[in-house]
């Protein structure tokens, strides 16, 4: 089983940036492309109880966010977050790693390495 788990779109140089980190640390993880495989309530549930940030952080708040004709204000709480990601998981935060214990949004690229044992 892998001990670390990143949350990562290949289309995203942050999110490839830690992905290579990864690779050249030798880590054992595993590699969830949630666009392909989008999150459910329960798994952005668990990642908002690890991360150390504010719930409306984990939302990219972005050109499509923008097109959706969203208000920013109206997704800091937990509930709004993980409804809105549900419906739309192109707007998480990426890349986002977690080992279990902790998560982090690795923005920048390197911030991954805090997870690395």
């Amino acid at each position: 089983m892998a001990s670390l788990v990143l949350y990562h779109n290949p289309g995203c140089s942050k999110s490839r940036g830690a992905l290579d980190i990864l690779r050249e640390s030798g880590a054992n993880f595993e590699v969830i492309e949630y666009l392909e495989t989008p999150l459910d309530r329960a798994t952005l549930e668990d990642l908002l109880d690890l991360l150390p940030n504010a719930p409306g952080d984990l939302v990219r708040k972005d050109k499509r966010f923008k097109e959706l004709g969203l208000d920013p204000d109206a997704y800091e709480s937990r509930e709004s977050v993980v409804a809105l990601l549900v419906e739309h998981p192109e707007l998480m935060q990426r890349p986002i790693a977690s080992d279990g214990r902790r998560a982090l949004i690795a923005r920048p690229s390197d911030a991954v390495r805090d997870l690395l044992p």
